[in-house]
């Protein structure tokens, strides 16, 4: 899979004069708006503290962390969050952290949203999925909350469930009253040992949401 993902990207070089590219037009599933934007929010969920790195409720900042690190990408603390900035292709990818607690992610996305003035459709939210297993993933355009915290404070900060979503599948191994305990606790040694792979995939499903748009980045990576 992954020897498949580095051809799709290797005929084209990291840095490329955008001069002449032609601007990409998007549409809205929902409303059929066109839009012309090449800036996109990547927004990773997840907890500030040391105790919650290496949890599995924090796999949205995680993959933002391993593409930061592949691309040589610093994050700098600014409002509501860490955001750090990546050029791929013409496009431009702020990475953002939320510095709010899973609870109040919302406030975050929004005020990022609007600062660049970033639509809905070239927005990316990655989350973790009990519902899912280890590392299964799962892109929708839309969708409920699903019971996860950072989602609904999202869906209620927005008014709206009209954006991507790109799930982390992290299972449901956990014992009747534990998953809290579950979620919050860090990954065991197998799931460490298949991380660096499902990173890399997590990677190329960013690129590929700004450069080749929703509905090819779902054909190619649902389910993989």
């Amino acid at each position: 899979m992954i020897k498949w993902i580095n051809n799709l990207f290797s005929s084209t070089p990291k840095e490329e004069n955008t001069d002449n590219i032609k601007t990409e037009v998007h549409e809205h599933p929902k409303n059929n708006i066109k839009n012309v934007s090449k800036k996109y929010l990547i927004v990773g969920l997840g907890n500030i503290g040391a105790e919650y790195v290496n949890t599995r409720h924090n796999i949205g900042f995680k993959v933002l962390d391993f593409l930061a690190k592949k691309e040589s990408l610093s994050f700098e603390t600014v409002k509501l969050g860490a955001l750090a900035e990546y050029k791929f292709k013409g496009r431009t990818f702020f990475l953002l952290k939320p510095n709010t607690y899973m609870n109040l992610s919302g406030k975050a996305v929004k005020y990022w949203m609007d600062k660049e003035n970033i639509p809905l459709e070239n927005i990316l939210i990655i989350t973790d999925d009990l519902n899912l297993s280890f590392g299964t993933i799962r892109i929708k355009p839309k969708g409920s909350d699903g019971g996860h915290n950072g989602l609904k404070n999202i869906n209620l900060v927005l008014n709206t469930q009209q954006y991507t979503r790109f799930r982390f599948g992290i299972s449901d191994q956990f014992k009747k009253g534990q998953q809290v305990d579950y979620v919050l606790g860090e990954w065991d040694e197998e799931e460490k040992t298949k991380l660096p792979e499902r990173l890399e995939i997590s990677a190329e499903i960013i690129k590929t949401f700004g450069t080749a748009g929703l509905e090819n980045t779902m054909t190619t990576f649902n389910g993989k």
